[in-house]
C-alpha cells in the first residue's frame, strides 16, 4: 500500500507540472518560445528511435561518469591523506577552496587550452566531484570517536580491522551523501562543458546545434533526455547505496 500511494502521488505531481507547462505554452502561444509537453515528448520519442541519439547519450554518459568515478576515488584518497596530516590539510586546503569558489566556466575555458574537446567534460566532472567528496569524507574521518579506535586496539584488532569495523561505518553516511550530491553537480557541469567544448558526438553538441538553428522543440527534447538520464543515475546510485549500507 505505501508503495502504491507513493506511486500515485508521484504521478499526480508529474501531471500537475505537465499541466502548468501546458498552460504556460498556451499562454505564450508560440512553439518557438515555449513548446508544449506533447510536442516535446513527441520529438523525444523520435530521437529515441535514432541510433545517433543513443550513441551521443552513451558517450556523454561515459565521459561524465568516468570523471565522476575518478573524482570519488581521488576525493577519498585525499581525505585519507589530509585527515592523517595537519600539514597536508593546510597545504592542500587552498586548492580545494579555489576549486569550490571559481566559476565552472573558467575551468572549462582553461581546460580547452590543455585538453581535447572530448576530455574536457570528463575533467570538469572530476573537478566538481573531488572537493565535495574530499571535504565530507575527511570531516567524517576526523569526527570518528577516538575511544572506539582505542577500544578496537584493546580488543586486538589490526589496522585493517579497525578501518573496516570502526572507520567505515562512521564515515559511510557522509560519504554516501556526498556521492549523491556530487553526482548532480558532475552531470550538470559535464553537459555544460560539452556545450562549450563541443565534442561532436555528445548531448551538449546537439543542444548547441538546436540553439544555433533555433529548434526549440529539439532543445527541450534533449534537455528532457538529460533530466531523464540524471534521474536514472541518481536512482541507481541510491539503490546501490542502500545495498552498501545494509552490507556494512
Amino acid at each position: 500500500m505505501p508503495s502504491k500511494r507513493k506511486l500515485l502521488q508521484t504521478a499526480l505531481i508529474a501531471l500537475i507540472y505537465i499541466a502548468v507547462w501546458e498552460a504556460a505554452s498556451l499562454l505564450v502561444g508560440k512553439e518557438l518560445l515555449l513548446p508544449s509537453p506533447l510536442s516535446t515528448l513527441s520529438r523525444l520519442a523520435v530521437l529515441l528511435t535514432k541510433g545517433e541519439s543513443w550513441l551521443f547519450s552513451g558517450l556523454t554518459l561515459l565521459r561524465i561518469m568516468s570523471g565522476y568515478l575518478l573524482g570519488v576515488l581521488s576525493g577519498v584518497l585525499l581525505a585519507m591523506f589530509t585527515a592523517r596530516s595537519r600539514f597536508a590539510e593546510a597545504l592542500l586546503s587552498p586548492l580545494r577552496a579555489i576549486v569550490k569558489a571559481s566559476p565552472v566556466t573558467s575551468f572549462i575555458l582553461l581546460a580547452l587550452l590543455w585538453l581535447s574537446s572530448d576530455m574536457v567534460p570528463l575533467f570538469i566532472s572530476f573537478l566538481m566531484v573531488v572537493p565535495m567528496v574530499w571535504t565530507a569524507t575527511a570531516e567524517a574521518i576526523v569526527q570518528t570517536d577516538p575511544r572506539l579506535v582505542e577500544m578496537g586496539k584493546m580488543f586486538g584488532l589490526n589496522r585493517w580491522q579497525i578501518v573496516k569495523k570502526i572507520y567505515v561505518p562512521s564515515v559511510l553516511p557522509q560519504f554516501l551523501a556526498a556521492c549523491t550530491t556530487s553526482l548532480g553537480f558532475a552531470w550538470k557541469s559535464g553537459v555544460a562543458a560539452e556545450i562549450i567544448a563541443l565534442p561532436q558526438q555528445s548531448i551538449g553538441y546537439k543542444l548547441y546545434q538546436s540553439k544555433l538553428r533555433i529548434e526549440t522543440v529539439d532543445l527541450f527534447a534533449w534537455t528532457l533526455m538529460i533530466v531523464a538520464l540524471s534521474m536514472l543515475l541518481e536512482w541507481l546510485l541510491i539503490k546501490g547505496m542502500r545495498r552498501i549500507r545494509s552490507d556494512a
